[in-house]
């Protein structure tokens, strides 16, 4: 069964160019997010994520809160492995698809249809696999015979409907979500949540990052709740929500 296991994590990002004290004190005003210390030779450091120790086991669907720069996209993006951890260690069982910066990577030039198979086959799909769900991931899209021209002829919106698609094609068994949604008309919001839902049931182990009180009482069964880099409630939904929103009051 999937399984993710985060013992004593740091992840640390070193700020080489901040040299002058102005500069400094501008920096440290604008960094909102983790802490900002010094390293040993007195370079800044912005720790985004300090300490984090935590399990995520079979069946869980994880609701990841907090303010922005609390650290939940360096979480995620932790576990998908564009980041390693500076300190600590992490241990990951079964197989990650990430849909956090979905439009990255989609081709202006090449059609929509191209990039369902090229998207497709970099997430490690075959052609095969692709070719028998093409006409779902179509259908998904909404975008008819707007796959057929080049994707630098589309609206924002319409990119992310493409790119949302072809994420959405994949099965894995740990699926990892930063506010996939939000962009689309009622019709295709209402496709993607019958869809997510479907992914849902398909996964082992879910953690998706949502600013929306609705979707994580709907998806998650449970709430980690950042806070400065830190886990400050692993829970309850209802009261990792209470908590979350007390601290915007204060």
């Amino acid at each position: 069964m999937a399984r993710v296991d985060l013992s004593s994590v740091h992840v640390e990002f070193p700020i080489y160019n901040v040299r002058s004290r102005s500069i400094k004190n501008k920096f440290l005003k604008m960094a909102s997010g983790g802490r900002v210390i010094k390293d040993a030779n007195q370079h800044i450091v912005v720790s985004a994520l300090n300490n984090i120790s935590i399990s995520f086991l079979h069946g869980d669907h994880i609701g990841l809160i907090g303010h922005n720069g609390s650290g939940k996209s360096t979480l995620l993006r932790l576990l998908s492995r564009i980041y390693e951890p500076t300190h600590g260690q992490i241990h990951i069982d079964g197989s990650v698809s990430a849909m956090l910066d979905i439009v990255q990577g989609v081709e202006a030039e090449f059609t929509g249809y191209e990039n369902i198979y090229i998207r497709g086959t970099l997430a490690g799909l075959t052609r095969k696999q692709i070719k028998a769900q093409i006409e779902e991931i179509c259908e998904l899209t909404g975008l008819g015979d707007y796959l057929a021209m080049p994707v630098r002829t589309y609206s924002s919106g319409m990119k992310v409907r493409l790119a949302f698609a072809i994420s959405a094609c994949i099965n894995p068994d740990i699926l990892l979500i930063d506010e996939v949604f939000g962009a689309g008309d009622a019709e295709f919001m209402e496709k993607a949540r019958r869809k997510m839902i479907t992914l849902l049931q398909q996964s082992s182990i879910v953690i998706m990052a949502s600013h929306s009180d609705e979707l994580i009482r709907e998806f998650c069964n449970k709430v980690l709740l950042l806070e400065s880099g830190q886990i400050k409630y692993f829970g309850n939904a209802e009261k990792a929500l209470e908590m979350y929103h007390l601290s915007r009051v204060y």
